[in-house]
């Protein structure tokens, strides 16, 4: 007669396996932190998690769930680069995460500028030179300078960047927009770098941006949306705004009318783009009513279809600036608050949390208590597990 105790032990031998088809869904599902951990669980799972076509799959996962997006916000006062999940509460310490990209040193986080965000990707502009990033995984490359910065040409300034994806090639383009402002002509050169191909050349329609000039000079990064990136200027010889939008299949400009009922006035202090879900975002700062307008494109490239939102007022956030940056899966919005610290208004324009990232005081009241500039940068990415070509 059979024990009970070596029955016991026959049944902890058997081992439970799940079909690979049901493991790698289960793996597709999960942010990438947790992925980058399974790799080490055995060699099937670190070959899998290591395939691009997983990467793929993975990405187009994650961009199908609305709002499973981050932010990065890079806090100069105090040399920190951070990863935060908006849809939680700002005072959510595990809802952030430290990066340590480590091309870079912290020394130069001050000079850090994100001037694009596309698949998982951030373009950065660290003192005139150009590095893509992976924030989640580490993957980074640098960019060769433009022709115009090899041949040690001073006379063009930057006027804008623009970082996206061709999906018809598999390939991600780096926009670069320059001006010389000294020619008695327009001249106005935009070049693009292609990552598969490693090379910058010009487009032969690249005019069509000399007439688009960005709102606020140097190094404004544009917004990649359905395919293409999105800048907001106005045409050189007039004051209303427009949104110039480079497609990236077609390599071709084209502009994108603001509503009717937007007019360009003396009040607006400051306007641009923002990311509402999938939707474009604009917002302006108006200065009698110390308050930002936020509209939104409801149907993409059709003027009608522009609406205002809401009215944020101004004076309550606690530093008196908002500069929208994108929306909540709730319908909050987010934006920095002009100096190194996030708010969340809600969508009647009220303010629910703010919170700095000055040196950890709780609320900036100017760069002398911040000892020194604490202008953020941030934008919102995708995390992924995506490699450049």
């Amino acid at each position: 007669m059979e024990k009970e105790s070596d029955r016991g032990i026959r049944r902890r031998k058997k081992t439970h396996v799940l079909p690979a088809e049901v493991i790698v869904e289960i793996l597709l599902r999960l942010p990438v932190k947790s992925i980058l951990r399974c790799k080490c669980v055995c060699k099937s799972w670190l070959l899998l998690i290591s395939d691009p076509h997983f990467a793929t799959l993975h990405f187009q996962l994650a961009s199908a769930r609305p709002h499973r997006h981050a932010l990065v916000l890079i806090a100069p006062s105090t040399s920190q680069i951070r990863s935060l999940d908006f849809d939680a509460s700002l005072h959510r310490d595990s809802a952030s995460a430290f990066l340590n990209p480590s091309f870079l040193h912290s020394n130069s986080y001050h000079n850090l500028q994100i001037i694009g965000s596309c698949r998982g990707f951030l373009l950065l502009n660290s003192c005139q030179t150009l590095w893509l990033w992976n924030p989640s995984t580490g993957v980074h490359r640098k960019i060769p300078s433009s022709p115009i910065e090899s041949n040690g040409n001073a006379m063009f300034l930057t006027l804008f960047y623009g970082f996206g994806y061709d999906p018809s090639k598999d390939d991600y383009l780096v926009v670069k927009a320059s001006h010389n402002p000294f020619s008695r002509y327009i001249a106005t050169c935009v070049q693009f770098f292609s990552l598969r191909d490693n090379a910058w050349r010009e487009n032969e329609a690249s005019h069509a941006a000399s007439c688009l000039l960005s709102y606020y000079g140097s190094f404004r990064g544009g917004l990649f949306l359905n395919g293409a990136i999105h800048w907001l200027g106005f045409p050189s010889d007039e004051s209303i705004f427009d949104v110039l939008a480079f497609d990236l299949t077609e390599w071709a400009f084209s502009e994108i009318p603001l509503s009717v009922d937007f007019v360009f006035e003396g009040d607006f202090e400051y306007c641009d783009l923002g990311l509402l879900g999938e939707l474009l975002g604009l917002y302006c700062v108006v200065g009698c009513d110390h308050s930002v307008q936020v509209w939104v494109m409801k149907e993409y490239k059709v003027q009608s279809s522009w609406t205002k939102t809401l009215v944020v007022s101004l004076d309550y956030i606690p530093t008196g600036h908002f500069f929208l940056i994108c929306s909540t899966k709730d319908g909050y919005i987010v934006g920095t608050d002009g100096r190194c610290g996030l708010a969340k208004c809600n969508d009647k324009g009220q303010l629910l949390e703010h919170r700095s990232y000055c040196n950890g005081l709780s609320i900036c009241n100017g760069p002398s208590i911040c000892n020194g500039p604490c202008l953020s940068e941030v934008a919102v990415y995708t995390e992924s597990l995506l490699s450049l070509p």
